[in-house]
């Protein structure tokens, strides 16, 4: 069975930092090119940062600098470091395959910015 579990959101204020964790289970995750996308209330769900199965990354031009992804194959997981974070930055963010993408959504993880 498919799941994805994002955790390690919350509310900081404006220029802080968070790092979010996305654990998958029920695929073969060291060949699974991965992405963490976000949805704000009333927007779309969006794709901000994207990572090869051979760790090659590329992020939205929103993000770019800021964030950065990264895979730990042995552990199944997938991080994002979320660095000089606004307020536009929150959302749902959420794990999910780069391509497609086609796994279930997990339930997500809420980040909160503060002004």
């Amino acid at each position: 069975q498919v799941q994805l579990v994002e955790s390690g959101g919350g509310l900081v204020q404006a220029g802080g930092s968070l790092r979010l964790s996305c654990a998958a289970s029920g695929i073969i995750f060291s060949i699974t090119a991965m992405g963490w996308y976000r949805q704000a209330p009333g927007r779309q769900r969006e794709l901000v940062a994207g990572i090869t199965y051979g760790s090659r990354t590329n992020y939205a031009d929103s993000v770019q600098g800021r964030f950065t992804i990264s895979r730990d194959n042995a552990k199944n997981t997938v991080y994002l470091q979320m660095n000089s974070l606004k307020p536009e930055d929150t959302a749902v963010y959420y794990c999910n395959e780069l391509y497609g993408p086609s796994l279930p959504w997990g339930q997500g993880t809420q980040v909160t910015v503060s002004s």
